[in-house]
C-alpha cells in the first residue's frame, strides 16, 4: 500500500457522499496532520460526517515536525494545507490528497503525486466500486457543493467511459 498524507477537503467530501470507505479500500491508512484533524473534527463538529471520520481507526493524526517549512508554506496556503504538504515531505509520502488549485501546485513545486476527490472516484469506477461516476459527481456538487469545471467533469467521465 502506499504512504498517503491527506488534507481536508477528500476527507469530508468523500465522507459527505458516503463514500469515505474508498480512502480505506485504495490506500489501507491515510496520515493527517493535526492541522487537518482540527480542522475535520474539532472544528467541523456540528457536520453529520464527523462521527463516521472519527471511527475511521485508519486515518492517523500526525504532528509535523518542520515548524519552519509549515510556516512558510503558509504564506501561500491554509495551515491544513501546509502542514498536509509538510508532513508529505517528511514521510516521503506516495502521494498526497489535495483539491484545492493552490496547494497542488505547491505539491508539484515538491515534485509529490498527488489526487483528490474526482481521481479517487474515477479509480473508484474503474475498479468497479461504485456503479456511475457521473452519480458521484452529481452527489458531489449537491450534498457536499463541490465545485468542478465542465471541462474536467467531461474528461473524467470519457476516461471511464461515460457520458455528460
Amino acid at each position: 500500500m502506499p504512504l498517503v498524507v491527506s488534507n481536508s477537503s477528500p476527507i469530508i467530501n468523500l465522507a459527505i457522499i458516503g463514500r469515505l470507505d474508498l480512502l480505506r479500500k485504495f490506500f489501507g491508512m491515510i496520515y493527517v496532520p493535526e492541522a487537518v484533524w482540527q480542522e475535520v473534527v474539532i472544528d467541523g463538529s456540528d457536520n453529520d460526517e464527523v462521527d463516521e471520520i472519527k471511527k475511521a481507526g485508519w486515518i492517523l493524526v500526525e504532528k509535523v515536525n518542520d515548524f519552519n517549512l509549515s510556516l512558510a508554506l503558509q504564506q501561500d496556503l491554509d495551515k491544513g494545507e501546509a502542514e498536509a504538504i509538510a508532513l508529505a515531505i517528511e514521510k516521503k509520502a506516495d502521494i498526497i490528497l489535495l483539491d484545492e488549485t493552490d496547494a497542488r501546485e505547491v505539491a508539484d513545486i515538491y515534485k509529490i503525486n498527488k489526487t483528490g476527490v474526482l481521481g479517487i472516484l474515477i479509480l473508484a469506477k474503474l475498479r468497479n466500486e461504485i456503479p456511475s461516476l457521473k452519480r458521484e459527481i452529481e452527489n458531489l456538487r449537491k450534498k457536499a457543493d463541490f465545485w468542478l469545471k465542465d471541462s474536467l467533469i467531461a474528461e473524467a467521465l470519457e476516461k471511464v467511459g461515460e457520458k455528460l
